[in-house]
């Protein structure tokens, strides 16, 4: 909007004395009110004059833009001058450089100022005392726009070192991490917590978390999820900073990680998440990964790691940083969306589609089914908790996952976990089993147990909070139930490439 003389309903305030102008001069400075428009669109009333005020490159930036000689503006601009004043066609203009901070004379910006009638000394004294109080708006408005690039640059740095934590590039993470946060990932473990908010409210809170972590962590907004800020901790004290921080902000929750290696940071997220879920449900709204989580523990570790080596033996003949990509996106992307998980890792959902499809490939195998998702998923956390494996001491022949079922400590737990559904005497146990045949497809579950597919999603959700695991969302908790089934023998073992390489293992296509 043009800045003219005599804009609005009042009649312009008086300039007769210096203090009258000066104080509102002053005021255009005041925290609420500063902006270099309003600085414009006084100046214009105060003087009875039209103004613009435009950056070196001709951008206008308030009022209006006003056509002066090209070779005086060309000198205003250069700094060959500092001001001028004409008369073009009528009007007597007053064209002002406006100087920026750095290195030489040309102008950062320009004030024209024209009028009908000649511009007295007081007149001239206002526009040349509010070009002085430009430069300080304009000057303020580039400092807030270089802080918000510098937020913006360090956001993104923080992110890209969580990226090449989950796809386990620790070198390359704690080179990035060296040159702004020193010794931040200096420590070989670290637990992940992830705090959920409001979507409108997470700058705030990551802001919080930086602050209550003091530097001594790794806050990152999460890529994925809008409400939710990830904090990957080296040190212990920041856990009990954050459920402070929780318990003292309504619906907001804490999820956290045990403590895990760095290389192991994408497990250590898929923990928190599952945390995360426990915590909607706890009376002080935080919750840590739990040790009750950990079936695998209660396998053979010997038969467990000889099982997994040789399930995953098909990329050893990858090159090393190809076979970690793929294997920490497939471990990703089991426990996520490809959507989230791309978001994560910075990729495309195609990529990290396209990496699990290869793995999928390598391993002769078929992701699409739950029972073969958790049976691999099984192989990868195996591998990342025991760090890598010499393919030359790996036997032949030996362990298939059928085997590894095989267990008293894993058939109790299977039974005491599954075991808590049967007093619903609306049988959700059996439709729990179905809806994971049917590979969480609710309609083809319904189809199996003759109800509506809605009845099936109603008692998945029931079966929810006596499981105290999140199914529906998918992710660790639905595997974790899926393995029970497993192995009380209620779900048959997948085939194919689960079982390993045995000669007489059949292969699933």
């Amino acid at each position: 909007m043009a800045a003219r003389a005599g804009e609005g309903t009042h009649a312009p305030p008086p300039y007769d004395t210096a203090a009258t102008w000066a104080e509102q001069l002053l005021d255009q400075l005041r925290p609420a009110v500063r902006h270099p428009r309003r600085a414009v669109a006084w100046l214009a009333r105060t003087v009875h004059a039209t103004v613009g005020l435009e950056g070196a490159d001709g951008r206008l930036l308030a009022g209006e833009h006003l056509p002066v000689d090209a070779a005086i503006r060309a000198d205003v601009a250069t700094g060959r001058i500092s001001a001028a004043a004409l008369e073009d066609g009528g009007r007597h203009v007053h064209l002002v450089g406006i100087r920026h901070p750095g290195p030489g004379r040309a102008a950062g910006a320009l004030l024209t100022v024209a009028r009908s009638a000649p511009f007295d000394r007081r007149a001239a004294e206002i526009v040349h005392r509010t070009a002085g109080v430009l430069g300080l708006l304009l000057r303020e408005s580039e400092l807030a726009r270089s802080a918000r690039r510098l937020r913006r640059a360090s956001a993104d740095l923080r992110l890209a070192i969580l990226q090449l934590l989950m796809v386990e590039d620790v070198v390359s993470a704690r080179r990035v991490a060296a040159g702004l946060w020193p010794g931040l990932l200096e420590q070989d473990t670290a637990r992940v917590y992830v705090v959920e908010g409001s979507p409108a409210g997470r700058d705030a809170l990551a802001e919080e978390c930086a602050d209550l972590t003091e530097g001594r962590a790794l806050v990152v907004r999460c890529p994925a999820m809008d409400g939710h800020v990830i904090v990957v901790s080296p040190a212990s004290a920041p856990g009990d900073r954050l459920r402070a921080l929780v318990a003292d902000r309504p619906d907001t929750y804490l999820g956290g990680s045990i403590h895990q290696r760095l290389a192991r940071t994408a497990t250590a997220y898929g923990q928190a998440v599952s945390a995360l879920a426990v915590a909607r449900f706890s009376p002080g709204r935080s919750a840590v990964y739990a040790e009750r989580t950990h079936p695998e523990r209660l396998l053979d570790p010997a038969a467990l790691r000889t099982w997994s080596a040789r399930t995953l033996r098909p990329l050893d003949t990858l090159p090393h940083h190809t076979r970690a990509e793929l294997l920490a996106t497939t471990r990703l992307g089991l426990e996520f969306t490809a959507v989230s998980a791309a978001k994560v890792l910075g990729v495309s959902r195609n990529t990290v589609r396209a990496r699990m499809d290869r793995l999928q490939t390598l391993l002769d195998t078929d992701l699409s089914g739950l029972t073969t998702r958790t049976a691999v998923r099984l192989a990868l956390l195996t591998e990342a908790a025991h760090g890598p494996y010499d393919p030359s001491t790996v036997p032949h022949t030996g362990v298939r996952f059928t085997d590894l079922l095989d267990s008293a400590a894993l058939r109790d737990w299977a039974g005491d976990l599954l075991g808590r559904l049967d007093g619903d005497g609306r049988d959700l146990r059996g439709t729990l089993c179905a809806w994971i045949s049917a590979d969480a497809n609710a309609e083809r579950a319904a189809k199996q147990r003759g109800v509506h597919a809605q009845t099936v999603r109603e008692h998945v959700r029931a079966a929810e909070p006596v499981l105290e695991r999140q199914l529906l969302a998918g992710g660790s908790d639905l595997y974790e139930v899926v393995l029970a089934h497993l192995a009380d023998g209620t779900l048959a073992a997948p085939e194919g490439g689960a079982n390993g390489d045995q000669a007489d293992a059949p292969v699933h296509r």
